[in-house]
């Protein structure tokens, strides 16, 4: 298990997303559910890969495939939102934490690069 804040926000991200998809299948919701369950996960499991990373360049495009899932994550919280299957409060708590997880990979991103070119 891991600790750095990175992989604890992306796991409760996912804990919450699941939860998520879970309230939104009871809803009879599968769509955007299952879309939003795949993308939300999944930025979790590339960081995770990318502590195992082969050199900077695999890291590097490990987080950046994490920033698009996050980015994509972001799109479905939005038109859960815009459908009314998620309130304002869930859409702006979640889209927060998506945020927040966008922020710190694009730091991350740009701190490897920068250290690459010393």
């Amino acid at each position: 298990m891991r600790n750095d804040k990175l992989s604890v926000q992306s796991m409760d991200f996912a804990v919450q997303i699941i939860n998520l998809v879970k309230d939104l299948k009871s809803k009879k919701e599968n769509i955007i559910s299952n879309q939003i369950g795949r993308s939300g996960t999944s930025i979790g499991a590339n960081i995770r890969e990318a502590q195992y990373a082969h050199g900077n360049a695999d890291f590097i495009a490990k987080l950046q495939i994490a920033l698009k899932e996050a980015n994509e994550t972001g799109y479905w919280l939005e038109l859960l939102f815009k459908t009314n299957y998620i309130n304002d409060v869930t859409y702006k708590l979640l889209d927060s934490e998506c945020t927040s997880i966008r922020v710190m990979l694009i730091s991350s991103i740009n701190t490897v690069k920068k250290n690459q070119n010393k």
